[in-house]
């Protein structure tokens, strides 16, 4: 890790230094809070969780070869290379921010209300058809997640892609002072973290301090059918480019095909500067109009970043889905779309929308989302209705928040005539004992709720 000696690591983030002997010339091979994932020469930051302390691995973490360790208090062997912080969160943060700034890299950084996930690989994927890239794994998006990510980039990456998750204001301006992003990308602005934002104007607001410590010259790509987006103002003379399915757009999509639950076909514009335009194909292999979205956003970047219109096609075709995120799934009874990952009402109404593609009977099991404040009654009330109108041929509810789903589905079933079947569960495990009584061979099966709700049991029931 280039620079990253003891001596610059304790000053980064403002440690003690106990050298012990340690060669203080030796660069650290990485740098990791899991004591499991310690090798030869690696940096072990030890934190408090609330059941693990890291501070007792600090042994055998020494054991397996262990550069030095960072800690809040001293360890009991002092003869030991350790640096001495007062916050070891902190001290990540810190440590990932000084190394960003050793690294010459292009930097994605993505942001959003839904989406993020999926345009990350959407972009990683077709830049990776000329740079070596580093991504964000799993739900690396947070405050601890992300400078982890940003402590994984080698020497040999020339591009990062960066997904940047909040619920709050502030925890993107602290994001972006780590990862100091070259290009900065907005999905658009939903409903989600309404209990912490208050609206989406404060949504906007917060995912704006993306542009806190992004480069001055960074290029901005933002959804132009987004009312909120459209508002974001040039930076430093330089305009945001606009993606979308709209003419309007500076990266746009015409001749779009619907391919069912297996994808699209569209024609992809892409306005230069000088005013000409580019034009060509492509195929997005994941289904739903926001996968054109996720294609557009990434063939922008790529045009940024000097790929070619075949590498830009080839990226495309080659995007795989996120386990949890939209996988279609070809069961023995049943098509699944595995979207449990998270959940907010924008989300929902995509993956209903998703679930219409499907040319065989369609069901819905949907369970509580998360963090939606004050407004949480009547948002699932929304999505409730939403499925109704939809005509979803049948509507599975669980969980205490997701009542209100099932009340308002059942009053628009009644105004509208709708043969819609609503059931409801209290829980999930209620859902889990009848629901395979309730459903037919060849149904195509939605599966979505907030991350806590555990609705991958369902998934893997339904696979069997």
């Amino acid at each position: 890790m280039k620079n990253m000696t003891l001596k610059a690591i304790a000053e980064s983030c403002n440690g003690t230094l106990h050298q012990a002997g340690a060669d203080l010339t030796k660069c650290a091979a990485g740098v990791v809070l899991d004591s499991r994932k310690v090798e030869k020469d690696f940096i072990f930051i030890a934190t408090k969780g609330e059941r693990v302390d890291g501070h007792d691995f600090i042994p055998q973490v020494m054991e397996k070869g262990a550069l030095a360790v960072v800690c809040e208090k001293t360890p009991e062997d002092e003869n030991i290379p350790y640096i001495l912080v007062k916050d070891s969160f902190q001290a990540l943060k810190d440590i990932a921010e000084y190394y960003r700034k050793q690294l010459h890299i292009k930097v994605v950084g993505i942001t959003g209300s839904v989406g993020k996930t999926s345009t990350k690989e959407f972009i990683a994927g077709v830049l990776s058809q000329k740079y070596q890239v580093l991504k964000t794994e799993g739900n690396f998006n947070n405050e601890v997640g992300l400078p982890l990510t940003v402590l994984h980039i080698r020497e040999e990456h020339e591009v990062a892609v960066l997904e940047m998750g909040i619920s709050n204001f502030g925890e993107m301006h602290r994001l972006s002072k780590m990862a100091k992003p070259d290009i900065c990308v907005m999905t658009n602005i939903g409903q989600c973290h309404l209990e912490f934002l208050g609206t989406r104007e404060g949504i906007l607001k917060a995912k704006s301090e993306i542009f806190d410590f992004a480069n001055e010259k960074a290029a901005v790509f933002v959804n132009g059918d987004d009312d909120m987006l459209i508002t974001v103002p040039e930076r430093n003379g330089k305009k945001p480019v606009h993606f979308g399915l709209s003419e309007k757009n500076d990266v746009y999509a015409t001749d779009v095909e619907n391919r069912g639950l297996f994808g699209s076909e569209a024609r992809v514009h892409v306005k230069n500067a000088d005013g000409t335009e580019e034009c060509f194909e492509v195929s997005v292999p994941l289904p739903g109009s926001h996968m054109v979205y996720n294609a557009l956003a990434a063939a922008g970047v790529a045009k940024e970043l000097g790929l070619s219109t075949e590498q830009i096609q080839a990226g495309i075709a080659a995007v795989k889905p996120v386990g949890g995120r939209s996988n279609i799934i070809r069961a023995e009874k049943y098509t699944l779309i595995d979207d449990c990952y998270n959940a907010n009402p924008v989300s929902m109404e995509a993956a209903i929308d998703l679930l219409n593609m499907a040319l065989t009977r369609k069901v819905a099991v949907l369970g509580d989302m998360f963090e939606l404040g004050e407004n949480s009654d009547a948002l699932h009330e929304r999505v409730g209705k939403y499925a109704v109108e939809k005509g979803v041929d049948m509507l599975l509810c669980a969980g205490g928040n997701s009542q209100f789903m099932y009340e308002a589905a059942l009053k628009k079933k009644e105004e509208m005539l709708s043969s819609t079947k609503i059931h409801y569960f209290a829980t999930r495990e209620d859902l889990e004992s009848v629901m395979e009584s309730l459903l037919e061979e060849k149904d195509t099966v939605l599966i979505k709720a907030s991350h806590g709700m555990g609705f991958d049991s369902v998934v893997k029931k339904l696979s069997q």
